[in-house]
């Protein structure tokens, strides 16, 4: 292809894509036109392959190819309504995929699309590594927050060890955090929380927050009623998980939050690099 066609291509393509409530989406009528097919029968048929396609990764059609409708002008001037598709940038990845590759427009979106899923993925997967990131920051704080308020009610560093200990117990189910720890292959000097999958740290964080609250709440003082308050809070968040249908001792380990940091940093250096650069 000459250097002015994929230029256009480019163009077309970028143009086309729709975006309503922060979802993007492109038209299949309007993808028909810019793929050089003539007729939506034709095409049509490209579109169902690319479900079955779909379908055989074993994920929803319907959260990529939603079926609308589109007013279109016709030679009298006047109106009508046709049937028209809803495409996620995967579902065009799809229908690039299984369309005529004899067709230049086609070779070039197999590549566009490719290209530009995979941006989404990296850009999806960084956002997922940063809420990681910020709920273990925050239950780290949380942490010290009830740290210093039992400190206070009579609870020294290796009295809140064993508070601590006690609500992994519970959470986990009659698993203790070194159990937890050989269960999900963690060494043993460092954090069980650093492994965890974001839902597990969201859930100890929470009952280390109501522990926190109800601690002066209630007034409690001393390691036994402060154990017992946290063993109950960990319970009743475990009770929600379970009824949603999670286990948290059986969720696998996620990548160590330091390797996270480090990447994540790196990321940003690369990105300021190449900012000063231009």
């Amino acid at each position: 292809m000459k250097q002015e066609q994929i230029a256009e291509l480019l163009e077309r393509f970028e143009a086309a894509c729709h975006v309503n409530d922060d979802v993007e989406y492109w038209s299949a009528r309007e993808l028909q036109t810019i793929l050089g097919y003539n007729q939506w029968r034709n095409f049509s048929q490209v579109v169902e392959k690319a479900k079955i396609a779909c379908e055989a990764s074993s994920i929803n059609t319907l959260d990529h190819f939603a079926d609308v409708s589109k007013m279109v002008a016709l030679g009298s001037g006047s109106e009508r309504n046709v049937a028209d598709i809803a495409l996620t940038r995967y579902a065009c990845y799809l229908i690039a995929q299984n369309g005529d590759p004899t067709k230049n427009e086609i070779s070039f979106a197999q590549t566009y699309f490719a290209v530009q899923t995979r941006k989404q993925e990296v850009i999806e997967q960084r956002l997922r590594d940063v809420a990681r990131l910020t709920a273990r920051e925050k239950h780290s704080k949380s942490e010290k927050k009830l740290s210093a308020i039992i400190y206070e009610r009579g609870v020294d560093n290796s009295g809140f060890a064993l508070i601590r200990s006690k609500g992994d117990y519970a959470l986990f189910g009659g698993f203790s955090t070194s159990e937890m720890k050989t269960k999900l292959a963690i060494p043993e000097n460092r954090p069980l929380a650093d492994f965890l999958p974001t839902l597990t740290i969201k859930a100890k964080d929470f009952a280390t927050e109501l522990t926190s609250h109800n601690v002066v709440g209630k007034n409690l003082h001393g390691e036994k009623s402060i154990s017992t308050e946290h063993v109950d809070n960990n319970k009743a968040v475990r009770k929600i998980l379970q009824q949603r249908g999670v286990q948290p001792e059986l969720l696998p380990a996620s990548e160590d939050v330091k390797k996270l940091q480090r990447k994540l940093a790196n990321d940003v250096k690369k990105i300021e690099g190449v900012s000063k650069k231009k």
